[in-house]
């Protein structure tokens, strides 16, 4: 007991450096993209961590929930809003980054003071009782019971990260960009548009290709049911010719 293997002693020396870059990148990246992607490889390497010392539930945990979980919900939702570089510098939230370093700087102390509380020379009292069916069951035990109030506020807090990653990556869009549903009807029907429903491609032609024109009513070919980026085959005499007077 209280001794570290060579292996374990490896996957820290290689597995360290790389949560400390994910790190320092999640905190120094200018695109949110960026920082979320950093994030993970973070998260990633804690999992693997927690599996080194004998805590493989905890380790899929981390790595199931945490990283596959909230972090993929945090990227698609700034994926799909559209960040860039020069979104990072303006603050959506006045005295957010002064919040932020006050907060941050708070937290660093805190899990300073647990981690050196806990590497100190404690003696463990209870650790016994409370695995005694199991380190998973034991575990249970004690998060939706005794600190089942601490598990709430801490998912409560993870979904107000989430809210607020949404906020943050909100782009608030200028009074001009935004276009009612009168304005939408006027350009629909402006001289020149089509506002009917268009004729689908190989409609009461010969052929099923999409890149044939539908027929109208008259025989005539409608342009407007080929896609402007399919390229306009040469069409033969029999497939021109509408139904039943090809010869």
């Amino acid at each position: 007991m209280g001794a570290v293997s060579t292996g374990e002693q490896v996957a820290f020396w290689i597995l360290g450096p790389l949560a400390v870059i994910g790190g320092l990148g999640m905190v120094l990246a200018r695109n949110a993209v960026h920082s979320a992607l950093w994030l993970v490889l973070t998260m990633l390497n804690l999992g693997f961590f927690y599996v080194i010392n004998s805590a493989p539930f905890l380790g899929f945990v981390q790595i199931i929930v945490y990283t596959g979980a909230i972090m993929m919900l945090f990227l698609f939702v700034l994926m799909l809003v559209g960040r860039d570089a020069s979104d990072s510098l303006i603050e959506t939230l006045r005295g957010q980054r002064i919040a932020a370093i006050v907060l941050g700087v708070g937290f660093a102390a805190l899990i300073g003071t647990g981690l050196a509380r806990s590497l100190g020379n404690n003696t463990v009292i209870g650790l016994d009782a409370a695995n005694q069916n199991g380190n998973v069951e034991g575990l249970a035990a004690l998060l939706f019971t005794r600190y089942v109030f601490a598990f709430e506020v801490t998912s409560a807090l993870l979904i107000t990260a989430a809210v607020g990653a949404m906020i943050l990556a909100h782009v608030e869009k200028a009074q001009e960009d935004k276009r009612d549903q009168v304005t939408r009807m006027k350009e629909r029907f402006r001289p020149g548009n089509y506002p009917g429903a268009k004729a689908g491609p190989g409609v009461y032609a010969n052929t099923m290709s999409v890149a044939a024109p539908g027929r109208l009513p008259d025989g005539n070919g409608a342009e407007r049911s080929i896609s402007p980026i399919l390229p306009v085959r040469e069409l033969t005499p029999s497939e021109v010719a509408p139904k039943g007077t090809e010869k």
